[in-house]
């Protein structure tokens, strides 16, 4: 744990008497307007992505920045962030965030062997439709497509969520999906197709 601890002292006396009005508020106020769901890549950091303060987004990271479509009986730590995050906190903007260079997409496009990690093989079949679609367009074994096509089907399956279903049916919330370039910066919108079935109506 490189000097970790030393941060944290320098956090509390540096960083945290500065913003002693944000914190004394955020301590009794969670109100975040976002939900952003991303890989969990120590390289892509979304509050300071999006220059965010602490308190603005409700941050949600998965390996490969996959979402399992909801299920009769869904009781998984990312189904419960995400209902949280719609149905009680009321975040009016969702955005599915994956990121050139990812490790997941990178195994799956080019075929690598997972049989050392099964847990991660398990996990990544939630990117089969994506790998599917790529496939389909004749580009099986590029990264950057199968990335950019993943947003596309983790914001599909987002909303088979009850909760995200409910707040697009009453124009409460917006989807984005984005794709990050860790070396340069860039942030690419994915367009999401408002006629694949299942999409969400108010996808940007």
């Amino acid at each position: 744990m490189p000097d970790l601890a030393q941060r944290v002292a320098r956090f509390q006396r540096d960083v945290h008497p500065a913003k002693a009005d944000l914190f004394g508020h955020l301590a009794t106020h969670h109100q975040p307007h976002t939900l952003f769901i991303s890989c969990s890549d120590a390289r892509v950091v979304p509050e300071l992505i999006t220059s965010s303060e602490p308190g603005e987004l409700f941050v949600v990271r998965t390996a490969g920045n996959l979402v399992p479509a909801h299920h009769h009986g869904s009781g998984d730590g990312v189904t419960a962030s995400i209902e949280y995050a719609v149905a009680v906190l009321g975040v009016t903007d969702v955005v599915v965030c994956g990121h050139a260079a990812c490790g997941a997409m990178t195994a799956l496009a080019k075929g690598h062997d997972l049989s050392g990690t099964p847990a991660v093989a398990h996990w990544l079949h939630h990117a089969d439709a994506a790998r599917a679609c790529t496939a389909a367009g004749g580009h099986a074994a590029d990264v950057p497509e199968l990335v950019r096509q993943n947003v596309r089907t983790q914001l599909t399956n987002l909303v088979t969520h009850p909760a995200v279903a409910r707040a697009l049916a009453g124009q409460a919330l917006r989807l984005h999906g984005w794709v990050y370039d860790i070396a340069s910066g860039g942030v690419e919108r994915i367009p999401y197709d408002e006629a694949t079935p299942g999409a969400a109506p108010r996808a940007a």
